[in-house]
């Protein structure tokens, strides 16, 4: 395989909630104003991201890990993944705030779409003024006190409701219900899965009169009804990998770089870097390529030896369990 970092197509996803700030702030030619999502790097069905630079510019990523599933993936999660990409990185964009909803685990997934879970976390990149997400039960709670308050139209009362800025990091593990408020952008990493239940969408409708879709009886058993502790403290030590979130499913680590970095990687996993401020140059084999805010590279396991070299803010994702 040609060893190099691999950018993709972005994939650009209208939604009911989205706005405009994928492109001024991030640079992505969005097709509509109401763009909420780009999947930056994707193995979803129907959904496959392709490279739009290098040797493989063309190449969609499911055909590269078919022909060089070890040097891309790494062996170790290959062994454990197979051949199937195990996680999906997007930006998104929440003019209006997202709807209330939760994810279920690997083995209700499995058994009810053959999917993976959906275990994410978020990087907040923008927020204003004000702006909040919802995160769990205020107190412990209940399916039948849920359910109450869904059906009275109140069930905010007894959600748990976070102011966010600049910087802030959530894990939500599956069960968490959850909600992306209004004025935010964020980066999410998650598990290849794109298994939505949606419990209260706020009573909108789309432009011809038409709700979405919700799945109130299926998010029953999938929710977890105890508190959780959802926000990530994390270190700010320049040009290193400062670990936020460390779990079976991805390790992602706070890399501000200033200047030079040189990395020596044991190859057993590939590395993705987020570009979430400033700009860098990423040399390997003698050759330089240049990225900036808003782009998300996939380096491939084999590249081991590589230095990072500008001003930037990156995200560092990896797969270390």
């Amino acid at each position: 395989m040609e060893l190099y970092p691999l950018l993709f197509t972005p994939i650009l996803k209208d939604r009911i909630w989205g706005g405009t700030k994928l492109k001024t702030d991030l640079g992505k030619d969005i097709p509509t104003q109401t763009t909420g999502e780009s999947w930056e790097l994707s193995a979803v069905d129907g959904d496959v991201s392709v490279v739009s630079n290098g040797a493989y510019e063309g190449k969609a990523l499911t055909e590269l890990i078919e022909t060089y599933p070890d040097a891309l993936l790494g062996e170790k999660v290959h062994k454990q993944f197979g051949s199937k990409f195990p996680l999906l990185f997007k930006f998104l964009d929440a003019q209006q705030d997202l709807s209330i909803q939760v994810h279920p685990d690997d083995e209700l997934a499995k058994k009810r779409h053959n999917s993976f879970g959906k275990t994410e976390m978020w990087y907040v990149m923008q927020a204003d003024e004000g702006a909040r997400i919802i995160v769990g039960f205020k107190e412990k709670s209940s399916p039948e006190e849920y359910v109450e308050h869904l059906d009275n139209k109140n069930l905010i009362e007894i959600l748990n409701e976070v102011e966010v800025k600049k910087g802030d990091v959530f894990f939500l593990e599956t069960g968490t219900i959850h909600a992306i408020g209004a004025g935010i952008v964020i980066a999410e990493i998650q598990q290849t899965s794109d298994i939505t239940y949606r419990i209260y969408d706020w009573d909108r409708v789309d432009a011809n009169g038409n709700s979405r879709e919700l799945h109130v009886e299926q998010a029953l058993d999938a929710m977890n009804y105890e508190t959780t502790d959802t926000k990530k403290e994390y270190t700010n030590v320049i040009n290193t990998a400062n670990v936020m979130v460390d779990c079976p499913y991805f390790t992602t680590s706070y890399y501000p770089l200033t200047g030079e970095a040189t990395e020596e990687k044991d190859g057993h996993s590939f590395n993705v870097y987020i570009c979430t401020e400033g700009e860098y140059t990423f040399i390997a084999g003698g050759k330089e390529h240049q990225f900036k805010k808003g782009d998300t590279i996939l380096v491939p396991a084999a590249l081991k030896n590589y230095t990072l070299k500008g001003d930037a803010t990156l995200l560092e994702i990896c797969i270390k369990e």
